[in-house]
């Protein structure tokens, strides 16, 4: 159910043609989590469950990845190149070499659990910088609602999976999973209903020629987001005034 969250996502960036203010980060940083769970499920064995869900994942997250590299700009498109050799073929295969070589039996598999934890909290804590937008635009337009709530709800289900089979490399990371997923979904229900905020300088839909170059991916306040009294007062010609603060 979170592999498939983000499709609605990824359809808006189909029909619009571009990634507008999106980011890759939580999908390659969640590419990478679902290897590295198949690699400990492989290497404690009996785990079917982890292996099958995981391998699903592992093709979902390529997918976005691709769909992303397809429509993203060519900065955007570098940065997550970058990532997906430093993170998904670097590190990745050093971890495989690391763990193989110099540890055995059940030191393999606490060092790989604990390696699993790390980056299972980091796809937790990825979403973290689209929270730092939504704070500072006051818009929810990039942190879906379904995402978080898939998040939290599979936070859940993992935590008690976790403890019915006594893995506590599975349970202890979706405690913050939760936590994670409640901020969020707060946060979009706190800011749902607020008008976002327009950049300094905005006027009419159109930044002055200096501006251009600094700000991405802005989008003007619709027309539903103006309140009536000041539709009145510029029908009226009257500007209100306004306090910058």
């Amino acid at each position: 159910m979170t592999y498939l969250a983000p499709i609605p996502t990824f359809y808006r960036i189909y029909k619009s043609k571009s990634t507008e203010g999106f980011q890759s980060i939580p999908y390659v940083v969640a590419l990478f989590s679902a290897m590295l769970w198949i690699f400990y499920a492989l290497i404690k064995s009996n785990e079917l469950l982890l292996i099958t869900i995981n391998a699903v994942g592992c093709v979902i997250e390529s997918m976005y990845v691709v769909m992303y590299f397809v429509y993203a700009d060519k900065k955007a498109k570098w940065f997550t190149a970058k990532i997906m050799l430093g993170l998904n073929v670097g590190f990745f295969g050093l971890i495989l070499l690391v763990t193989l070589l110099l540890f055995k039996g059940d030191k393999r598999i606490v060092t790989l659990g604990w390696i699993c934890v790390g980056f299972s909290v980091s796809v937790f804590v990825a979403p973290l910088s689209i929270i730092k937008r939504v704070i500072q635009t006051r818009s929810v337009e990039y942190m879906p609602f379904s995402l978080s709530l898939s998040l939290t709800l599979s936070a859940v289900v993992w935590f008690l999976y976790g403890l019915l089979i006594k893995d506590k490399y599975v349970a202890l990371p979706n405690i913050l999973g939760f936590t994670f997923g409640v901020v969020q979904m707060a946060l979009y229900m706190f800011y749902m209903n607020k008008t976002p905020l327009v950049p300094e300088g905005k006027v009419a839909g159109k930044l002055p020629a200096t501006a251009e170059e600094h700000v991405v991916n802005v989008h003007p306040v619709t027309e539903m987001a103006v309140p009536r009294s000041c539709k009145a007062e510029a029908m009226s010609g009257h500007t209100p005034a306004v306090n910058m603060v």
